[in-house]
């Protein structure tokens, strides 16, 4: 013990590493609900298959995505296949002990296929892979078949097939595709995938996905760009969701309000509380202030309802659940109106029915 840290510069490094690790494995200990002492043939095989992989790293150096393979198997082995992007230890030094931040970059680092390097050799340059973070990928920006070496997001791999073994592919790289620190973090700031991958995916977009899904993603950049910049990284975080329980939802009307900064207990929350915001009809100013007060408006959380009230002033102010809206139809298209409000719905009932 005496010589552990006799480099003393070592010594923070070392700490927050332990702080993460420890968050993380809390983090994921809390979230799993075992019905069943006797672990599963598929539990035992991701044990295994996570042991031999993190072996692997450790002997290339790789450290600290070895123990969190380790600690957290489930975050890489989410999907059926994986591709994972290790990054070294010194990457991750200067990332603050934010187990979400960790987890942003880690997923960002995976891609849900497995790719061994023979196979990403083969692809064209600029190919744009999926990564675990909704819409965002990482780009193949330099390949050269003659020296065997490929570049995502211009940085190198370093250690091609480091580990290769039934569905899962690692590969050694020199650096985190992404930078994202701790202010950015609180500021919902995104990991930026490459340009070159934003235009495939307008591309594809325009080409392939329903009227309606676009719609939605013109609402979620109109949000982030015009004052609502946490409603609409939240409400993107759930669209997937929201499209897949309702798909013929054509027309809606969204509340945003302009202070939407709370700690999310749990994303089945996150996505209830979204839904709560929104009315699968749509409702112009107009349309709204001639409701009659304590009429019912009906929101994608079901059975739980919306109610037309006023500000009390002899000039009626429309408001919602006593929620004032300060700037109506702010954006508006043939199926989707977008009203902004002074704060968000009160979630007091919505958090003690989830607890």
């Amino acid at each position: 013990m005496a010589n552990s840290c006799s480099n003393w510069w070592h010594c923070p490094l070392y700490f927050a590493m332990s702080v993460t690790l420890a968050v993380i494995a809390i983090s994921a200990s809390i979230h799993s609900t075992p019905t069943n002492s006797t672990p599963s043939n598929h539990t035992i095989f991701h044990h295994s298959l996570s042991f031999n992989a993190s072996r692997a790293l450790k002997k290339q150096g790789f450290n600290t995505v070895a123990a969190l393979l380790q600690i957290y198997p489930e975050l890489f082995l989410t999907s059926p296949q994986s591709t994972v992007f290790a990054v070294p230890d010194s990457s991750i030094s200067n990332v603050s002990v934010h187990p979400n931040l960790m987890k942003n970059l880690l997923k960002y680092q995976i891609s849900p296929s497995n790719f061994t390097i023979q196979d990403l050799l083969k692809k064209p340059q600029n190919t744009c892979l999926p990564t675990l973070i909704h819409q965002k990928n990482i780009a193949l920006t330099k390949i050269d078949p003659k020296q065997r070496s490929i570049e995502i997001n211009n940085v190198l791999i370093s250690h091609p097939n480091l580990f290769l073994d039934g569905p899962i592919s690692i590969h050694g790289v020199l650096g985190p595709f992404s930078t994202l620190n701790l202010q950015d973090f609180y500021q919902d700031r995104e990991i930026s995938q490459p340009a070159i991958c934003d235009a495939k995916f307008s591309r594809i977009s325009k080409t392939s996905e329903p009227t309606y899904v676009i719609e939605w993603n013109r609402i979620v950049r109109f949000l982030r760009s015009n004052g609502f910049l946490s409603f609409g990284i939240r409400l993107h975080s759930v669209l997937d969701g929201i499209v897949r329980d309702y798909p013929n939802l054509n027309s809606a009307t969204i509340f945003a309000p302009l202070d939407f900064i709370f700690v999310t207990p749990s994303r089945p929350l996150l996505d209830q509380i979204m839904r709560f915001h929104i009315v699968p009809q749509r409702f112009e100013y107009l349309e709204l202030n001639s409701l009659p007060e304590k009429a019912i408006l009906r929101t994608l959380f079901s059975d739980k309802n919306l109610v037309i009230t006023s500000s009390g002033y002899s000039k009626r102010v429309v408001a919602v659940n006593g929620v004032e809206i300060v700037s109506s139809d702010c954006f508006t298209s043939k199926h989707f109106v977008v009203h902004g409000i002074s704060g968000a719905f009160s979630m007091e009932e919505l958090i003690h029915t989830s607890i």
